[in-house]
């Protein structure tokens, strides 16, 4: 769903890849295209120049990691993850 993740809307909680360069920007459009073989209604992750970026407090960083109980996590995250280790097997490194 656009710029929303959850139960938390916003152009905030949008999926969205930055790129640096035309090279990384066509890379990520065929990653995008392909990937979206894979969900019902296709993808909605915006590509977009990489400006100046900001890196997220501490807290926030590896947070499906470091929170695999939360509820999002469970309700959301969980079964995404398992569909991509699912759907492409074997590109996801054993942890």
């Amino acid at each position: 769903q656009l710029n929303r993740q959850g139960n938390d809307v916003g152009s905030q909680y949008r999926s969205a890849m930055f790129y640096a360069d035309d090279a990384q920007k066509a890379q990520f459009e065929t990653a995008r295209d392909r990937a979206s073989e894979y969900w019902d209604g296709g993808l909605v992750t915006e590509i977009s120049p990489l400006g100046t970026w900001y890196e997220a407090e501490g807290y926030h960083q590896d947070f499906f990691a470091k929170n695999p109980g939360q509820g999002y996590c469970m309700a959301v995250a969980v079964p995404k993850v398992n569909k991509i280790r699912k759907s492409f097997a074997e590109y996801v490194l054993a942890s």
